[in-house]
């Protein structure tokens, strides 16, 4: 006799009589939690109608606690599994609370009146989601996320054995998608509800499954834990990614690199560089960083978006060929960035403080080198209104929140159009404000000034260096 609470046989799904998956199988124990993963029109909310009978299967069976599903009354099937999918509900006339109250239905008689025993179990649904402020308002005029909260009460309203939801967290921003699978995860965990789940949100998926389902193509693709599939390349494979990198390790997702060769070096650590690589290839410009350790919280990022990362295997020790690649790449670049302040230096690795030393010996005219970590964005909060010289002496004006960067980036040939065709560019004037708002707001003022006043403010602030 089998011990699995809930289980598939030779399940095949499909519409009209045609397959879409063949050969379903999965198995679970009571409170374990199933979250099925794939690309989108793999088949997943397929899948999710055919186990609670919407669709009835091609082939195969279903089979809940000992039973085939399809041999169980509407009644018996509603108390045992309760349903959120993502179609758009609209009851007319009915309060959130109204709303809730039908998840009570399949425990009333054929008049369909709640006991004050059931409105109790009712107002707990409505507590334990944190909808006291809907229940009387109509359910229509409702937001996406405020219904799909609504309808969660209601399913948990039915006391199911069995919870299926189709992309629960869609229309939920993320202090509600916590909360909602906060509170999924506890049922399971502390009531042993079983929870069969579609989720597009991989990092979650991984946190909160005790099974994954991969569906791929016509065909379960893999079947298992989230470290047996969370692992290698695979979740690329799954989804065909050709562009960007996701790290099953930590669940991160990067976009493409920038391409060329590296006009910035950063020296990072402690998951502290991830803000600077992200910023860096937002801005168009190619880096290179460095010394890092595998199991660096930085190294994924960096892995992903640099041009070339000096990497050192865990709890490995730096040697001269690591050093002597770093030492090399920060005299190939235009800027060198650190996260680390100088009252850290002394508690770096002996790697890190000799290539810092390295680097603040190479400041001069040529490179601009922010070994201090004072000028850094990370650091600071700080936006630049700014306006370069161009090659043929006009000027041109714009915002950032790192002039050392978005002056290598206009020389590089990043910045804008305007400067591509007129490098190289020089700072001539900048400003300083908190926030964005008013660096934007600056810039649109400057760039109304007619050509005098712009060359008025060149002159009373030319800058010949961009050390601080």
């Amino acid at each position: 006799m089998r011990e699995d609470y809930f289980y598939t046989e030779g399940l095949t799904v499909g519409y009209q009589g045609v397959p879409l998956i063949r050969e379903i199988a999965f198995q679970l124990k009571k409170g374990e939690i199933l979250t099925l993963i794939g690309p989108n029109g793999a088949g997943k909310t397929t899948i999710l109608k055919s186990l609670i009978r919407q669709l009835k299967p091609l082939a195969g069976v279903v089979v809940l606690e000992g039973q085939k599903t399809g041999e169980m009354s509407g009644r018996d099937f509603a108390r045992k599994l309760s349903v959120v999918l993502t179609e758009r509900v609209r009851p007319e006339m009915m309060t959130c609370k109204e709303v809730v109250a039908t998840g009570r239905y399949p425990y009333t008689g054929k008049f369909g009146v709640l006991s004050k025993e059931d409105w109790k179990i009712v107002d707990e649904a409505v507590r334990l989601v944190h909808i006291e402020d809907l229940a009387e308002r109509d359910f229509t005029k409702t937001s996406d996320g405020q219904k799909q909260r609504v309808m969660l009460a209601r399913a948990l309203c039915q006391q199911p054995d069995i919870l299926v939801l189709d992309e629960p967290t869609s229309f939920l921003d993320i202090r509600y998608k916590l909360e909602f699978l906060s509170i999924i995860q506890e049922m399971a965990r502390n009531d042993r509800l079983t929870v069969v789940l579609s989720l597009h949100e991989l990092d979650l998926a991984e946190r909160i499954s005790d099974k994954i389902l991969c569906v791929r193509g016509d065909r379960i693709d893999r079947f298992g834990t989230p470290e047996e599939i969370f692992c290698g390349d695979y979740i690329s494979e799954l989804y065909g990614m050709t562009a960007g990198h996701y790290d099953a390790g930590t669940g991160e997702l990067e976009l493409q690199p920038v391409s060329g060769a590296p006009k910035v070096f950063v020296i990072a650590g402690d998951g502290r560089g991830k803000a600077v690589f992200r910023r860096l290839q937002r801005q168009g410009m190619p880096f290179a960083t460095g010394i890092l350790w595998e199991n660096d919280l930085d190294y994924p990022s960096a892995k992903a978006l640099s041009v070339q990362t000096v990497a050192v295997r865990t709890f490995s020790a730096v040697d001269a060929e690591h050093i002597e690649k770093a030492k090399g790449l920060i005299d190939s670049c235009e800027i060198v960035l650190t996260v680390f302040g100088r009252t850290e230096w002394a508690k770096l690795p002996d790697g890190l403080k000799e290539i810092l030393a390295y680097a603040n010996s190479q400041n001069n005219e040529k490179k601009k080198v922010d070994v201090s970590g004072e000028n850094s964005a990370v650091e600071k909060d700080r936006c630049y209104t700014y306006m370069v010289r161009c090659s043929d002496g006009s000027l041109y004006t714009g915002w950032t929140v790192d002039l050392e960067m978005r002056v290598a980036a206009h020389n590089s040939g990043k910045g804008a159009k305007y400067t591509k065709s007129r490098r190289p560019v020089t700072l001539a004037y900048y400003e300083v404000f908190e926030n964005r708002q008013d660096a934007m707001r600056r810039e649109y003022a400057i760039k109304q000034l007619p050509k005098k006043e712009k060359e008025r403010l060149a002159a009373y602030h030319h800058l010949s260096s961009m050390a601080t």
